[in-house]
């Protein structure tokens, strides 16, 4: 049997709605485990990049980017800290259908969570905040990344995923803490999926209702639009 891991990277932005939820599990895990989660970042809206659009960072403000600078931040202050706000931020959009990435509202969750809001300015104002979050989303990008959830391992290794909808808790959530920690022990195992029908596309779209009715931007993967059935 493979060995749990005493820490883990995961790499995520707070766009993303399937992050969020495999990211209410591996808090479950860490809570059952004891497994140290280091919060990384990667940016969506880099991956997708159309071609003669700005980058992100060529922008004054932009969504997931700005969130993360946000974050990286905190992460200075403590990992705690980029934890709450990942938390925080992720329930806004995806549960709550607000909008962290507007700064009234970034200010408004961070007052919420103690912090003096002015934190928002002085993180887009310090260019090295950029620097970090570039930094994290190369790193998925190097090892052949395209997306978040991706997990890095202690021994290098990186995983997409788990890619969920119904993140489980106890028993359940270590069963499926200890098939995805198997898959490092096949590193040559690349993929394994589950083909969505028209029924788990109607289960998403609910799922997901509140992130649809909140974003003020359009799903890519992999370049491609992803339409939901609203």
């Amino acid at each position: 049997m493979t060995t749990r891991p005493a820490f883990i990277d995961f790499h995520f932005d707070v766009m993303c709605p399937y992050a969020y939820q495999t990211s209410l599990w591996i808090r479950e895990v860490r809570d059952l485990t004891g497994v140290d989660v280091n919060w990384r970042f990667f940016s969506l809206e880099e991956i997708n990049r159309q071609e003669g659009k700005k980058h992100a960072w060529e922008r004054e403000w932009s969504y997931g980017w700005s969130m993360m600078r946000i974050g990286a931040l905190l992460r200075r202050r403590s990992m705690a800290d980029l934890d709450a706000w990942y938390a925080r931020a992720g329930r806004a959009l995806h549960v709550d259908g607000h909008k962290p990435h507007e700064k009234a509202v970034a200010r408004h969750l961070l007052t919420e969570l103690g912090v003096d809001p002015e934190l928002v300015d002085q993180a887009i104002a310090d260019p090295t905040t950029g620097d970090e979050v570039m930094a994290e989303h190369q790193r998925v990008v190097d090892a052949g990344g395209y997306g978040v959830p991706t997990i890095f391992f202690p021994d290098g290794q990186c995983l997409f995923g788990p890619v969920l909808i119904d993140p489980p808790t106890g028993e359940a959530a270590l069963r499926l803490w200890d098939a995805v920690v198997a898959w490092t022990e096949f590193p040559h195992l690349y993929e394994l999926q589950r083909p969505k029908t028209p029924e788990d596309g109607k289960l998403i779209t609910e799922t997901f209702r509140s992130y649809l009715e909140a974003r003020d931007w359009v799903s890519i993967n992999r370049g491609e639009v992803i339409t939901f059935d609203t």
